[in-house]
This record gives C-alpha cells, structure tokens and sequence, in this order.
C-alpha cells in the first residue's frame, strides 16, 4: 500500500518449519541443515517513507531492540551502500510476530526492507544479489528474500521452491524468548541426523532436532507441547519457542485455537507458498 506522501506498507509474513534436523556442524561453528520452510498469513508491516537526504533511521521498531540490532535496519544500511545510492528512508515497524518465537520475525522484516527499498530506490539489483546481501544479516533471511515456501539445506541458504498443500495453522507463543545461539551451542544437541529427502519427508515425515534441547531449558515450551499433542500432532518450529499444529480447515484450526489456555498467545494461520509482498511488489510495478 502506497501513500501520496511517499510512505508505504509492507508485510512481513512469519515461517514455519515443518521439520529440521542438524545434518552436522562445518569448521566454522556453523551448522548444517535441512528444514522445510512454510510461509504463513501472519505478519509484520513494514512502513517506509522515502527520504532524499540519504539518512536511514527507524522511528519505531521491536521493544527492546536498539536501532543499531534491528535487522532491518542493517538491511537498509547494507543495501544503500552495495549500490551507492544517495536515497534514504525512515523505517517502521509494527511487530504482531513475537520476538524470538521461531517465526522468523526479524529475518522476514529485513527481507521484506530490502525487497521493497530495491524497488522504492530503483536499484535494480537481481533477486540472486538480494539474497547474497541476505545471507550475512541471518540464515532465514534469504527464504524470506526468494517469497516462497521452501526446502532448504547448507546453513539454510541453499533453496528449492516447494508447493505446500493448503493447511491452517494453530500456533502457540508460551510467553517466552529462546536463544538460537544457545540452542545450537547445546552439548546434547543432536547434530549427526541423517539427510532426507523431499519425499522420504512427505511419505514419513521428520522431526525438530531442538525439541528435545528446548524442552528441557523451558518448562512452559514443554508444557505448550504436551498440551498441543493431546489433540494430534504438535512441534516446535526453529528454535522456538513458538508451537504448532496443523488443520485441514480454517474452522477446525479456530476451534482449538479458542480452547488454548488464556497464560498463552495463539494465533491462527494460513500456510502460504508465495509471499504477500510479491503481490505487492507486482501492483507497485503495475502503478509505476
């Protein structure tokens, strides 16, 4: 959405993962993974207003979170000087995915800055140079960056487009933050799970390998789990502390929402294979 004033809106859709197993961990500390990447309908919006004196600053953004850690505003600032241009913009965002919840949360919001400001500042940089900008600001930045559902291997960045059958999505914040750095620092992280393939997923399915290190550190994750399970299938998605579990229908997946205990958030949400800010992006080259 575009104002006459120069300010737009942008979403930022959350993920899922559906699975993740740490495959091993390379020289360099990094680990290696596989994960399937599910986009959902629930989403951060991005504000921007186009400056011409070359500053970038973010008026508001996520609590707790100093201007010089947000992501986003890496992204602005690493993408302005790739290209040299001397445009600027002031940056907001209004959060509804919760911080360090496995949603991707900040990931999504850089991807989502340097998508829309390659367009607003006419870059032009191909969406293979976006997502080398992306990889160094976070390995779930450049899935966000492609705007699609995804298999992804390596440390994340290496990406195949999946097309995901339609599900709703009941998701539960226990209240908590939980660091990835730790989880994946974790001595009784399991690193040596062996690799799938794409349809050895979709015929038997996988698992977290984080669960088991997240359950154990965060009682109220644990409990979130458990209480999930006793309706089907429950799992944690990244790192968490976000849980999840699928429906095959936007009125299944609200009935068990509104039972969700009140000491947690819940959201309901729709599993995406493109995202919203493609759509976007494709109106805003209509208007231009």
């Amino acid at each position: 959405m575009r104002g006459a004033s120069g300010t737009s809106q942008w979403p930022a859709p959350a993920k899922l993962n559906l699975f993740l197993h740490v495959t091993g961990r390379r020289a360099d500390g990094y680990h290696e993974l596989q994960t399937l990447f599910q986009l959902v309908d629930l989403h951060d919006t991005i504000t921007i207003s186009l400056r011409e004196d070359g500053r970038i600053e973010r008026p508001s953004g996520p609590a707790g979170v100093p201007p010089e850690a947000d992501l986003t505003l890496r992204a602005a600032l690493a993408l302005q000087k790739l290209t040299g241009t001397r445009r600027g913009a002031d940056l907001r965002i209004h959060k509804r995915i919760p911080q360090g919840g496995g949603l991707g949360g900040g990931s999504s919001d850089a991807a989502t800055t340097l998508l829309a400001l390659n367009e607003l500042w006419g870059c032009g940089l191909s969406l293979d140079e976006l997502s080398a900008l992306a990889l160094p600001l976070g390995a779930d930045v450049p899935v966000f960056v492609q705007g699609s559902s995804a298999w992804a291997e390596g440390v994340g960045e290496r990406l195949t487009p999946v097309e995901l059958p339609e599900a709703w999505y009941v998701i539960i914040y226990p209240g908590v933050g939980i660091s990835t750095r730790e989880v994946f620092q974790s001595p009784e992280l399991t690193r040596n799970s062996a690799p799938l393939t794409i349809r050895a997923f979709f015929q038997s399915g996988g698992r977290n390998d984080c669960e088991a290190v997240v359950r154990a550190r965060a009682p109220e994750v644990a409990a979130a789990l458990d209480w999930l399970a006793l309706d089907g299938s429950a799992r944690l998605t990244g790192t968490g502390s976000c849980v999840f579990t699928a429906r095959p229908s936007a009125a299944q997946a609200e009935r068990l929402a509104a039972r969700v205990p009140d000491r947690w958030m819940s959201f309901v949400a729709r599993g995406l294979n493109r995202s919203p800010v493609y759509e976007q992006l494709r109106q805003y080259g209509q208007r231009g």
